[in-house]
């Protein structure tokens, strides 16, 4: 996420002693129960919705990957919502591959097209004392839906080492609540997508018709689990809010779309309206894919589910009108852009601007950025 949030204090209720922001810019269910250490969690793999079984110690699974942990890019990164940017940013680690298959993906280069390194244990924790040190709010685990038996094992092993600022899970939602479990003692702020509640939807642009089942469950869990902890910090006489715990639920408006949009806030409005942050997001933004012309002609397709485009001023006020009727309490939205020139180049050792992130790791380069 790229553009800037508007953001305004609303002067009531308090939230656990802080003023909430409003924003206007075991063997459960087939699943064989995941090692914390990794091993043999990924034979066969059932670690995702999809559970397309395959012993990923031999062969990659839907997900693109097989049983290493791959990393593309760290940074800091300032283009999160105010509370997990702060001061310091978000101490951001891009994961390679993923469990969906968004036609539109930003990070197409990473979460499709394989793009990355393998990285041990070792590597990875000095990747977050590296972010750490640079004075990182928190560690933002970015897409690691696919690999999170071994991920958790990395997490623990950070934590042993001397790791102490907070772990954020920021993922597409299409994950299963039996896996997550594994992250329930490590990670303490979640920040999943919530991208459509349309079956039909969900299957011409991510080839996932449970999507929304899945998603909802996700969701659900994370918000039960982990009740929102708003924190006061100070830098400099100035104050700002700082998410210890909890949950944001994000959710990107797709152009042409609205009533799926609409649907979405309903549900948010219902069941996490109060118990979480909401981000709305406005920042679509057509990837100029570098593929085949195959591979692009396959996306084309899949993309005449939406329109294509930037969202429009229209959409926009439209979009603050459901806001407004809806009466969120804890609530951020996009300021609208015209600007493309924040879509990530994984190729680049600093992939993003460098008003937006300041890396510290590359998938080419190592420490060497």
């Amino acid at each position: 996420m790229s553009f800037p949030f508007r953001t305004e204090r609303l002067e009531d209720p308090a939230l656990q002693g802080s003023a909430p922001l409003h924003c206007s810019a075991s063997l459960r269910n087939g699943v064989p129960p995941p090692l914390q250490s990794g091993v043999g969690a990924y034979a066969p793999c059932m670690q995702c919705p999809r559970k397309c079984a395959v012993d990923r110690k031999a062969v990659h699974g839907l997900c693109g990957e097989g049983d290493t942990v791959r990393i593309a890019s760290a940074c800091l990164h300032f283009g999160e919502e105010p509370p997990v940017t702060v001061f310091g940013g978000s101490g951001t680690i891009f994961f390679t591959g993923c469990t969906l298959r968004c036609v539109f993906c930003q990070n197409y280069q990473i979460s499709q097209n394989g793009m990355g390194r393998t990285v041990d244990a070792a590597e990875f924790v000095k990747i977050c004392r590296t972010l750490e040190n640079a004075g990182a709010e928190n560690i933002n685990l970015v897409t690691g839906s696919h690999a999170i038996p071994r991920i958790a094992s990395y997490l623990k092993r950070a934590r042993e080492e001397g790791v102490s600022i907070p772990f954020c899970w920021n993922s597409s939602a299409y994950e299963s609540v039996e896996t997550l479990e594994l992250l329930e003692d490590l990670v303490s702020v979640w920040l999943p997508d919530l991208k459509t509640l349309s079956p039909e939807l969900a299957k011409n642009l991510f080839g996932a018709e449970d999507y929304p089942e899945a998603a909802a469950r996700v969701v659900g869990w994370m918000i039960e689990r982990f009740p929102l902890v708003l924190a006061e910090k100070t830098r400099d006489g100035i104050e700002k809010e700082k998410i210890e715990r909890g949950v944001i639920v994000r959710h990107l408006f797709l152009p042409g779309r609205f009533s799926e949009t609409a649907d979405t806030l309903e549900w948010l409005k219902h069941h996490a309206d109060g118990k979480a942050l909401i981000s709305l997001m406005s920042q679509y933004t057509p990837v100029p894919f570098a593929e085949s012309e195959n591979e692009c002609a396959k996306r084309k397709r899949a993309l005449e589910a939406i329109e294509n485009r930037l969202v429009s001023k229209t959409e926009d006020r439209d979009l603050r009108d459901l806001i407004d009727a809806y009466g969120f309490e804890y609530l951020f939205y996009q300021e609208l852009s015209d600007d493309t020139s924040w879509l990530p180049d994984f190729n680049r050792t600093q992939p993003f601007s460098n008003a937006l992130a300041k890396p510290v790791w590359h998938w080419k380069t190592g420490f060497a950025v």
